[in-house]
């Protein structure tokens, strides 16, 4: 690792070698898991067109709820696949390829789950997020302390909990197009993985009247 680069990896390598095998298993705990629901039914419009980055096997959305349409993208197609809540998906690396695919105000909402900490290029993916977004819609970013160490960029791994949440918000201050962005403790208690989440709302200038 450089001081020069808070970006870079201590495996540097084609990411598709390291997530080319599927793991199909949750990252936190089951308490952190009903807490991740619990924002997103708090905080995703029901019956509205969802975007899943950085997605996997599971979203964490709450089945009670209905939405219109889920768009996963992540890195592993056979865990986009085995995903039951996604109604599309498409299989692409962020680090290489940030911009996304999508047209712009595609979007009432999205996440990005426990993965934020693998982003090489974030304020680039976050800027493209404002973008598909539609204007007043809610972006969360769920997080823990869990990782895998080489693949999460050296910035990360050299704060805490505190940190990591100044650090996501900073995503979104840095591309100017988000707004009323909050910062949230929502681990639950007793033995669990802590969870935090930044939540933007994209703002009302922002983007175009495609759809």
């Amino acid at each position: 690792m450089t001081a020069n680069n808070p970006f870079q990896r201590y495996d540097e390598t084609d990411d598709r070698q390291f997530y080319g095998q599927p793991r199909l298993v949750n990252h936190i705990d089951e308490a952190a898991v009903r807490a991740t629901t619990n924002l997103y039914a708090e905080y995703l419009p029901a019956g509205g067109t969802i975007l899943d980055l950085m997605s996997s096997w599971v979203s964490h959305l709450p089945t009670n709820i209905q939405y219109g349409r889920v768009a996963g993208l992540g890195m592993n197609e056979v865990e986009l696949k085995a995903n039951p809540q996604l109604t599309e998906y498409v299989v692409q690396n962020l680090n290489q390829t940030p911009s996304l695919s999508y047209r712009d105000n595609t979007f009432d909402g999205g996440m990005v789950t426990v993965s934020v900490q693998y982003l090489t290029q974030p304020v680039i993916v976050y800027r493209e997020l404002a973008r598909v977004l539609r204007p007043g819609s809610p972006f969360l970013t769920v997080f823990s302390n869990r990782m895998f160490p080489t693949k999460a960029v050296a910035i990360w791994q050299s704060l805490d909990d505190l940190g990591h949440q100044q650090l996501v918000r900073s995503y979104y201050e840095q591309t100017g197009l988000f707004d009323q962005i909050e910062v949230l403790d929502r681990s639950p208690r007793g033995w669990s993985d802590p969870l935090f989440a930044v939540v933007g709302r994209v703002k009302d200038e922002i983007g175009s009247t495609d759809n």
